[in-house]
Order: C-alpha cells, then structure tokens, then sequence
C-alpha cells in the first residue's frame, strides 16, 4: 500500500503541474489570436479556458485524495502487506472472501428480477412493477437461505 500512495502522490503532482502549464498554454495560445486578428470582433480580453483548466486541478485534488487516504490507511494497518514485501509470495495475499452457495439459484433469480425492472422502464412501467415483487421475493429468499432447511442454525 506505501507504493500505491506513492504513485498516487506522484499522480497528484503530475495533474496540478500539467494543470499549471495547460493554463499557460491557453492564455498564451489566447493573446496570439488576438494579436494575429485584433479585428476578428468578440471579447478582446484574455480569457482561461476553464474547463481543461478546472478539470486537470481537480483530477490532481481526487488523486491527492486518494493518496491521503491510502497512506493513513497504511500507517493504521499495523503491518506490511505482502504486495510491499519483496521475498512475498503469491499465496501471501490470497485472503478469505467470504463464504459463496455454488447450488444457490437466487443471484440467477434476483438477475432474471432486475432485467424485468429495466425491461419495464424501457417497455411499460406496469412490467416494472412485477420485477419489483419479484425482485423483493428474490432478495429476501437469498438473505435468508441459510436460515430454512438443512442449513437452519
């Protein structure tokens, strides 16, 4: 992760810096026109062009953000994870996801629900309305199979 808020930061400064020269570049680029046509009419004011400008500040802030994070993230872990360890073997990072039902047929049930949903908005709303009972149905069934049958606790 220390690698990850490295490149992160260095994001950040790669976004503000190309910011800075975008900037530039357009005034520059706008005084040229200007003095290459001083009768072509409009504003003869020189004007930044805020939407690459605003938008190259504020990729290099969301980097800049996600690189703060990260790096508390790191600092509060209490560790090194195996992606920073060099001698780290694949098998290092391999974690416990969490417990899946390959015989479960409610994803394929709460998918066939959505799809009426969407169906419905692009149709008729009135098909939308069946997929929302069944999609109710279908949630509540694949929350709740481990609570019925065989695998009751």
């Amino acid at each position: 992760m220390n690698v990850n808020a490295r490149l992160f930061w260095l994001l950040a400064a790669f976004f503000a810096f190309i910011s800075v020269v975008y900037t530039v570049w357009t005034l520059l680029y706008g005084a040229q026109d200007l003095a290459q046509d001083p009768g072509a009419g409009g504003d003869p004011g020189i004007h930044i062009e805020w939407a690459g400008s605003l938008g190259l500040l504020l990729a290099a802030v969301a980097a800049a953000f996600i690189a703060f994070y990260v790096g508390r993230v790191h600092s509060t872990q209490g560790g090194v994870l195996p992606e920073d360890r060099l001698d780290a073997e694949i098998d290092d990072g391999d974690a416990e996801l969490g417990h899946f039902s390959p015989w479960s047929w409610w994803p394929v049930t709460l998918a066939g629900a959505l799809a009426l949903m969407f169906l419905g908005l692009a149709v008729g709303v009135w098909i939308a309305f069946i997929g929302a009972g069944l999609l109710m149905i279908a949630l509540v069934g694949w929350v709740f199979e481990y609570y019925r049958g065989n695998f009751a606790r």
